[in-house]
């Protein structure tokens, strides 16, 4: 994997093959965020009840790979398709959201630890 990534032909496949379909009638925000969320609990019923493993042990695993990488494309699809809807930059909101938890947790106190920051 290189280490950029450029989703924008991706973006426009996921909206044209909607738009073949004429499916766009039928995503309002309210069905993408469910959507969404019910591609995210596919994704995380792969690794129900599984042993906590790291990344590279699960990469070893070419079938499981596979069904998490298809749930994770559902996943970014669903995304894709509500930014888009909503003309949510998603680069823009990640690179503030960054900025914003960056404030809230500065490396020199969070690193290396799991507690939340308070409200």
């Amino acid at each position: 994997m290189g280490s950029g990534w450029d989703l924008s032909s991706s973006v426009e496949a996921v909206i044209a093959f909607r738009e073949e379909r004429d499916w766009g009638q039928f995503h309002l925000p309210k069905e993408l965020a469910a959507g969404l969320a019910i591609e995210a609990a596919e994704l995380q019923e792969l690794f129900l009840w599984e042993p906590a493993e790291r990344a590279e042990v699960t990469r070893n695993d070419s079938e499981r790979l596979q069904s998490i990488r298809d749930e994770l494309a559902d996943v970014a699809t669903f995304v894709i398709m509500l930014a888009h809807d909503l003309e949510i930059d998603l680069a823009a909101a990640v690179d503030s959201k960054l900025i914003a938890n960056g404030r809230r947790y500065p490396a020199d106190e969070y690193r290396g630890s799991s507690r939340k920051a308070p409200h």
